[in-house]
């Protein structure tokens, strides 16, 4: 098991919002660069090296949306001061140069960003339609399988999760609806784990066993982007994945008087 951990998050945990918890993301905060990059580039070159058929899948009609995915990418790489973007290359933080395979846009994300990306787009008419997973470089699943939700609309990606109802899921697909180019919004999730394996993939309905918050020796927090392509219309779920010892995570959730004191 390979342990990757964070010794802090971006965001204050005791500010947790009600389901969906959506709220406004400045498009230059998309984007995150933590202490654990080099960590987790590291595993998710191996994924993707070992397990690339459980990693990344792409249905034909998204093979524009990622294209212009990956261009979104490396302009927002561009500018900024920790990468060195060229026609041909992108020189990382950590000092690892990344060929541009536009070839192979969704490996090519995979081994420059930390964040799990997900491409989703509209299919039926503009009342009744879902939003329908079409692509995805998934290194780091949660409790759940690419291949199985790959071509699903966004109700059955979440089964079963019993807190996706059928009110949550009409307020989810007009999230998804409503997003504008460069209008990012964002969330944050609080899950709590016995281990802290990244990888963490499991079918439908076999569920993991339940940890309490005051058994948990892991905290992992997922901060989880939705933002619209311009040019292909594509909706895309960003997750960037943060991994604490428990104790942190607790004192975390508790709110940063308990963590500073």
């Amino acid at each position: 098991m390979t342990q990757i951990l964070q010794t802090k998050l971006p965001y204050d945990l005791s500010a947790q919002r009600p389901l969906p918890g959506i709220q406004p993301l400045d498009m230059a905060d998309w984007l995150h660069v933590d202490e654990a990059y080099l960590g987790q580039m590291a595993y998710r070159a191996q994924l993707i090296a070992e397990k690339r058929d459980k990693v990344i899948g792409l249905l034909p009609e998204a093979a524009e949306p990622a294209a212009e995915l990956l261009d979104l990418v490396l302009s927002q790489l561009a500018s900024r001061p920790d990468f060195t973007v060229s026609a041909e290359t992108v020189l990382r933080p950590d000092g690892q140069r990344v060929q541009i395979d536009r070839s192979d846009p969704l490996a090519t994300l995979g081994h420059l960003v930390q964040e799990d990306l997900c491409i989703l787009q509209k299919q039926g008419d503009a009342e009744g339609g879902e939003h329908v997973l079409t692509g995805a470089v998934l290194c780091f699943p949660s409790s759940w399988t690419l291949a199985q939700k790959l071509g699903k609309p966004l109700i059955a990606i979440h089964v079963p999760v019993d807190e996706y109802d059928a009110s949550l899921a009409k307020r989810v697909q007009r999230l998804f609806d409503g997003v504008r180019p460069g209008r990012p919004l964002w969330r944050f999730n609080i899950l709590w784990y016995g281990v802290s394996e990244l990888y963490y993939p499991r079918p439908e309905f076999d569920h993991r066993e339940w940890v309490s918050k005051e058994e948990a020796s892991f905290l992992r927090s997922e901060k989880q982007c939705i933002l619209r392509l311009p040019q292909t219309g594509a909706a895309v779920f960003s997750i960037h994945t943060f991994m604490l010892e428990g104790d942190l995570g607790r004192a975390l959730a508790a709110g940063p008087a308990r963590v500073a004191g």
